[in-house]
């Protein structure tokens, strides 16, 4: 008996895969790559946590139905409309992070990536400036492009084209001058903008330790998804912005390791760059 059902396994498979159509594997392919680029934009975001509350609640209401709680199911089951208008308001910053993705062609694009010596150069030289910013206590906002051009934000400061250099990025930032309370955008090897304005996040909860900069640059990172380096004036804290999120006391190591990725495309480059690094005596 077991015999005969080892032998009809595979035949069973087989008549069910000719009965799949060829544009049906298309669309499932396109659906999985939906739910991957959703799953993608969403982790490590405080939408997360919300979607994990929503299939709570839908297993919840699935439960009570089946239990017949015909009150409880009632009250949840009428509750649902309401979530339609409540999700756009609560994923407003992941949707319109979508919505401009698809504006810009990006939707299923990931960034263009430098070659790994390249990357490994500029991120040398923001860590160098950084370093030497917390250093001295001054005051810095880096904005690193990603996907979402930030041209709107661009707009704000003055337009700059110049090389990644520490010298360059240390006199963008010199006190009293009209560039240094604004933040500085970078796009792949080029400083793009200095002196831009950011806007302030909505967040309530935040410490009140943190100043304008750190709630311009979470600010930032709620809406689009670029990485903000923060150098705190008061104590020359080194922090950065990412998802709405705020990682704060970062050295010169942790702050190479959090930048080569957006600039090395794979696992091995990144690996590598971080050995050179190393090797050279930097840490």
């Amino acid at each position: 008996m077991p015999n005969d059902i080892d032998i009809n396994i595979p035949t069973q498979i087989s008549s069910v895969l000719t009965t799949v159509e060829p544009i049906e594997i298309i669309d499932i392919i396109l659906v999985a790559m939906l739910f991957y680029k959703i799953y993608d934009m969403l982790q490590n975001t405080r939408a997360a946590t919300l979607v994990k509350g929503v299939i709570v609640f839908m297993v919840i209401t699935a439960i009570t139905s089946a239990l017949e709680l015909r009150l409880m199911s009632w009250l949840l089951q009428s509750a649902i409309p309401l979530f339609f208008i409540v999700l756009p308001i609560v994923f407003q910053p992941e949707l319109r992070r979508a919505l401009e993705h698809l504006g810009q062609g990006q939707f299923f694009r990931s960034t263009v990536f430098l070659d790994a010596d390249e990357a490994s150069a500029i991120a040398k030289e923001i860590v160098t400036t950084v370093e030497e910013l917390s250093r001295t206590k001054t005051g810095a906002l880096i904005v690193i492009e990603r996907d979402i051009r930030l041209d709107d934000i661009a707009s704000t400061g003055i337009h700059i084209d110049g090389l990644i250099k520490s010298e360059f990025l240390l006199n963008v930032f010199i006190v009293g001058t009209p560039l240094h309370d604004g933040a500085t955008i970078i796009r792949g090897n080029r400083l793009i903008a200095s002196g831009c304005y950011l806007p302030l996040t909505d967040n309530r909860s935040l410490s009140t330790e943190l100043g304008t900069r750190h709630r311009a640059a979470i600010g930032l990172s709620e809406q689009c998804d670029a990485l903000i380096v923060i150098v705190s004036e008061e104590t020359g804290i080194i922090s950065i912005a990412d998802n709405g999120r705020l990682t704060r006391r970062l050295n010169g190591e942790k702050l190479y390791a959090k930048l080569i990725p957006l600039f090395v495309g794979n696992k091995s480059g990144i690996i590598e760059s971080i050995k050179n690094w190393r090797r050279d005596g930097k840490w």
